[in-house]
This record gives structure tokens, C-alpha cells and sequence, in this order.
């Protein structure tokens, strides 16, 4: 059952709501859309790296991956629903792959991503939607690069300008954890054959400097592969921070894809969320840019901005470099033990469907703590380009929860 729609005026009420399983048997009784997948934190095994697609047959396509003490950091499970998100069924679990994006090109499905946490850069391909893979064993069948350590997340693929381009970075930079990561764009022919590798190209690495934003900048990761309004291509990236001032940095990328360079005096915007993984794709319908992203309320100002990530908001710009939050969608007052995060998303048709890496409730006593998440969930916000914190009161069908510091 989904959340029931609450609306807010001053305070907020509270609505709980109920969530099935694959089997139709409650896990979580208030927990906020629809459960793909659980894992109780008395396993040791956490989800991450959400990311959905939707197949040519309509089908939706999930996948996660896995982190923990009794985690291998090498393994994405897929999941594949055929009547629009109500109900899942798991397919695989594929070995030897990490941190990875589904995307669907000419008629086929990908997943993209690393071979574990730090490995070499891998691409499979799925001809049945989401079924069966390929394995990329060489150069020629999907191992694009081996050797360096790479660092991904589940960030939008685009083409442009005859061009399908994808961000990463590479662990090499000096210092601590967040400066580690050199940011950099590697695209592709789109009529290339993906797997193989000598038909990518690979941008410099740009490396960052914690002494930018008078010393209060930590790093960059997870960057977005975005086409600007003007055509061209950056890399619109999550950007490490110490104060609820967050940001993105935007990272231009040469039109033949080798030149990265960033400029700090200027490549630096204002972004809600920015201090967490995001998605971010635009919408030709609109003409808008949109994002679901952890903003901060001003009731988790005082905490650290990456640690924040009980609230989901969906924001929009129409440049990259203005951002506003046009509605709050998924909350809870607990950010040490609640979160919604990872998010990753398509459009379909006036909705937004999402998978989210979940930090909620169980019958063994909730999450591990708001990171280590026990929950893939999928939620579907409709008619997302008219909503608004004022179009509450209008019967808008789109989830709002926000249960009460009891829960």
C-alpha cells in the first residue's frame, strides 16, 4: 500500500503508511513506498548503489549492491517488475560487479559501473532486459579499464552530439578520504559497440584542493555526466563539506571528450543536497534540470551536511547553477537513525518513478544507523512538474511522510 498523502500547514501531521513485500507479508509497517529488497542489520549486509531503468517493453529494471562486515563488495543483485513498480521479482546476482548505472541504448540494457569497491571499470550488456549478462573478461567483451582504482556511483549515462558519455573518478589524489577522488568523463561513439574498450575515450583526471572555500572544501565523488543549455557536456559533482552550506562543482568537459578543467572561482554553485550522492537529468518537456536530493531542514542545520539524509526533496534549476527546492517528498525527524538516500531515478511520462537506499524500521529493531541502510524501496511521484509545497492543499497524488519522534 502507498503512503497515504499528508497535507501540511504549520506543523505536520502525522500518516502512517504501509509497505508490502515481494511475498505481500509486512516487513516495516510504516515504511514509506514499496520494498524491493530487506536485509536486517543483524546480517551484516547493507544495501547501496540503487539505480533503475526502464526497459523497451515497459518493464522497470533495479538494481543494489551490498556493503558490510559480511559484505564482498563485489556484488549487484537486479530486480525486474512488470506492472509499474507494484510488485518485484529478483533475476540475478552478478559477481564482479560494483557501484553501477543501468541504462537502456539502441534496444539494449547496460549495467556500468567498477568490479568491487576500487576496482578496474566494467560494462555488461543485457539482451533479454535484465536476465541474463554478459561478462566483461577482455577488452573486447566489457573490461573497459584494469589496473587503476575507480570510484562510481549510479549517475546518469547521456549522448550528446553523437557522443554517450558517463563521469568517474579514480583513486589517486592525495590525503584523506573525498580529496582521494580525481574526477574525470569518458564517453563513446553512441553507435560504438560499448563493450569494447578501445571505443571509449577518457578525459585527464582533475584532482581538487581542500584549500578551495577558505579551506572548508573536503573533496569531490559521484559526479553527473549533464548536458548544459548550450549543448555542451560537464560533470556536475557531489562536493565533500563541513557546513550546511552545500554545493556542487561543475567540471567542463572538451566536445571531443579529452579535457577536463574546472575553474574555483566560478565552477562552484549553491546546491541543496549537494554534500550527498545525487541524480540529475533534464527534462525536454519542462526545460528544467531536475534532482531528488537530500536537503537540509532548517531542524538538521546543526549537524554535518553528509550525514544528513532523513529528507528527500525534489529541486529543479533551468541553468545548473540556480537550484530550488520545489517540494520536500520523503522525511523523518531522526537523521542518526533514518535516511533516504542514493536515490536514483527515471521520468515516466508526468510521474517520476525512484528506487532509494532506505534506512528505516524493521521487526530487528530498525537500520544498523541511517547510512548502513536495510532497504531497497521503490516510490513513484506523480506528477512531479506541478507540484509544490503550496499544491498540498490541491490533492496533489504525490507520497509525503513524516512520522512523529515516537516512531
Amino acid at each position: 500500500m502507498r503512503p497515504i498523502l499528508e497535507s501540511r500547514i504549520g506543523c505536520c501531521f502525522v500518516i502512517a503508511a504501509l509497505a508490502l513485500a515481494l511475498t505481500g507479508k509486512l516487513i516495516g509497517e510504516t515504511v514509506p513506498g514499496v520494498v524491493i529488497d530487506h536485509s536486517s542489520k543483524t546480517s551484516g549486509v547493507y544495501f547501496g548503489s540503487p539505480s533503475i531503468a526502464i526497459w523497451t517493453n515497459g518493464d522497470y529494471v533495479a538494481s543494489h549492491d551490498d556493503f558490510g562486515p559480511h559484505s564482498t563488495l563485489a556484488t549487484t543483485t537486479v530486480f525486474i517488475s512488470q506492472d509499474k513498480g507494484r510488485t518485484w521479482l529478483k533475476t540475478c546476482d552478478i559477481a564482479g560487479q560494483y557501484w553501477s548505472t543501468l541504462f537502456t541504448h539502441h534496444e539494449a540494457l547496460y549495467l556500468m559501473g567498477t568490479s568491487r569497491e576500487y576496482g578496474k571499470v566494467v560494462i555488461r550488456r543485457s539482451p533479454d532486459g535484465g536476465h541474463t549478462w554478459t561478462e566483461p573478461k577482455d577488452a573486447a567483451s566489457g573490461l573497459l579499464r584494469a589496473g587503476a582504482k575507480h570510484h562510481c556511483a549510479p549517475v546518469p549515462v547521456v549522448v550528446c552530439n553523437g557522443r554517450i558519455w558517463r563521469a568517474m573518478e579514480d583513486v589517486r589524489g592525495p590525503g584523506k578520504w573525498a580529496a582521494w577522488f580525481r574526477a574525470f568523463m569518458m564517453s563513446a561513439p553512441e553507435n560504438a559497440d560499448l563493450l569494447n574498450a578501445t571505443n571509449w575515450t577518457w578525459s585527464n583526471v582533475v584532482g581538487s584542493d581542500t584549500n578551495w572555500l577558505d579551506g572548508k572544501f573536503g573533496g569531490w565523488l559521484e559526479g553527473n555526466a549533464v548536458v548544459t543549455p548550450d549543448g555542451k557536456i560537464v560533470d556536475l559533482l557531489r562536493c565533500d563539506m563541513p557546513t550546511p552550506h552545500e554545493r556542487a562543482a561543475l567540471i567542463r568537459i572538451s566536445d571531443d571528450g579529452r579535457r577536463a578543467t574546472f575553474d574555483p572561482g566560478e565552477g562552484f554553485v549553491d546546491f541543496p543536497g549537494g554534500a550527498k550522492k545525487f541524480t540529475v537529468r533534464f527534462d525536454p518537456q519542462s526545460k528544467q534540470y531536475w534532482s531528488l536530493a537530500n536537503a537540509m531542514i532548517a531542524d538538521d542545520a546543526n549537524n554535518q551536511p553528509g550525514a544528513v539524509r532523513n529528507a528527500l526533496a525534489l529541486i529543479t534549476s533551468s541553468d545548473l547553477r540556480h537550484w530550488e527546492i520545489r517540494r520536500e517528498l520523503l522525511y523523518h525527524t531522526l537523521p542518526a537513525q533514518y535516511g533516504f538516500q542514493y536515490c536514483d531515478w527515471q521520468f515516466d511520462g508526468d510521474d517520476l518513478i525512484a528506487v532509494v537506499r532506505t534506512a528505516f524500521d524493521d521487526s530487528t529493531g530498525g537500520a544498523h544507523n541511517f547510512h548502513d541502510a536495510n532497504y531497497l524501496t521503490f516510490h513513484r511521484f506523480s506528477k512531479f512538474r506541478v507540484i509544490s509545497d503550496e499544491s498540498l492543499a490541491g490533492g496533489s497524488s504525490t507520497v509525503w511522510y513524516r512520522p512523529g519522534n515516537g516512531n
